[in-house]
């Protein structure tokens, strides 16, 4: 059994673009897919594809520039099962002023930080990417 499932997708992440690897496979769950969906339409990953198959996962195809250098910098799990971090939509964070994303779930499903601001929703501050 795994504490932490949101953890071990970023970090999952990490390690395969430190690597270098073109894709990385996690174990599928409805919260992954929708923040693999919000990495892909912020520009952080290339795609993303669901295998139906047993066991279900996700497989994510990572994103390079012209050099190699990956399009993810840094990733960061900011609640976690030890210690939720809730925020209001006044108190959330700017991840490296603006040029970076929080993600949150809210009562409104799981969404970026601008969008929750512009919803006015607070909720959980799940991970920050920039």
């Amino acid at each position: 059994m795994m504490t932490d499932p949101i953890a071990d997708m970023l970090a999952r992440i990490r390690n395969a673009t430190t690597a270098r690897h073109e894709t990385t496979e996690v174990p599928f769950s409805k919260l992954k897919a929708r923040l693999a969906e919000i990495l892909k339409e912020e520009g952080y990953i290339a795609d993303f594809a669901v295998n139906d198959e047993f066991p279900k996962s996700i497989t994510i195809k990572l994103k390079y520039g012209r050099d190699r250098s990956p399009a993810i910098v840094g990733i960061r799990r900011r609640s976690r099962p030890g210690l939720r971090l809730y925020v209001g939509h006044s108190e959330i964070p700017k991840v490296r002023n603006g040029l970076g994303v929080a993600i949150l779930s809210t009562s409104k499903g799981v969404m970026t930080d601008r969008a929750a601001r512009a919803e006015h929703v607070g909720g959980e501050l799940l991970c920050e990417v920039w």
